[in-house]
């Protein structure tokens, strides 16, 4: 029987390469995001290409009511769902913290936190009902270490590595594997795009060394969920190899790329 699976964030970057990776392994897809003409798109492409079901859900994971509408409601062939993955996330702005913007702040809080949080409680209940599943958070190596002008996006990232370690203690016993990615910088993804207002100047941070590719992740994420039932992988932390952490990039040239 075909697995079930929910990606939140999917029309781009890291949530559309996992998209695409799950398809190739022949899983359903339940796809969400805020475009619902890139989610229709999508669909196409990959129920064409990899013959497999996908259902597109256009919603804004802050919405509390619109993911309790949507997911609460699901068509009865979609209710059993093997897999979460909540990739649905974002960094607005990049400065110290006097001069941040407080709307930007509630952006990353709302959907890195909270919209995680909505779209976690709605499909764990089913899980928990049936004592079986599996749920992914993307996390972020902003969620294990800091860096000079990240400090709500760390935050919120930080969150997500608390939650999923305390979903972990909630539901093992229930039959649910939890566990979440963490990846450094990762280019053909909209992240520095959004970071930075659609400044394509400020958002060329990958021209001088070659991190990680949403592809890379999608394999990492795939990975994790096609473990044998006793195995979890409870943290997955990969970068590029010329990062060594969040402060700490070569940055004397793509060196990898004639490799890839």
């Amino acid at each position: 029987m075909k697995k079930i699976v929910l990606i939140t964030g999917a029309t781009a970057g890291i949530g559309l390469a996992t998209a695409k990776q799950f398809a190739k392994k022949g899983c359903d897809l339940i796809i969400t995001g805020r475009r619902l003409d890139r989610l229709n798109n999508i669909t196409k492409k990959l129920t064409s290409k990899y013959g497999v079901k996908v259902l597109p859900l256009a919603f804004d994971v802050r919405d509390k009511k619109a993911v309790k509408e949507q997911l609460t409601k699901l068509p009865s062939k979609w209710k059993n769902i093997d897999v979460l993955i909540n990739n649905a996330g974002l960094a607005k702005g990049y400065s110290s913290i006097e001069n941040g913007k407080i709307e930007d702040w509630e952006a990353m809080i709302e959907t890195n936190i909270l919209g995680l949080l909505y779209v976690t409680k709605i499909i764990a209940k089913g899980m928990v009902k049936k004592q079986e599943g599996q749920i992914i958070n993307v996390c972020s190596s902003a969620g294990h270490e800091c860096y000079p002008n990240g400090n709500v996006y760390c935050a919120s990232k930080h969150a997500v590595d608390a939650i999923t370690k305390s979903m972990r203690l909630d539901l093992h016993s229930k039959g649910i594997r939890i566990g979440q990615v963490s990846p450094g910088h990762v280019e053909e993804t909209e992240f520095a795009m959004v970071r930075f207002d659609g400044d394509e100047k400020k958002a060329s941070i990958y021209d001088d060394f070659n991190p990680l590719t949403s592809k890379d992740v999608a394999k990492a994420i795939y990975f994790m969920s096609s473990q044998p039932k006793h195995v979890t992988i409870q943290d997955l932390v990969l970068m590029g190899s010329q990062q060594a952490g969040n402060n700490h990039i070569d940055r004397s040239g793509r060196k990898f790329d004639s490799k890839n």
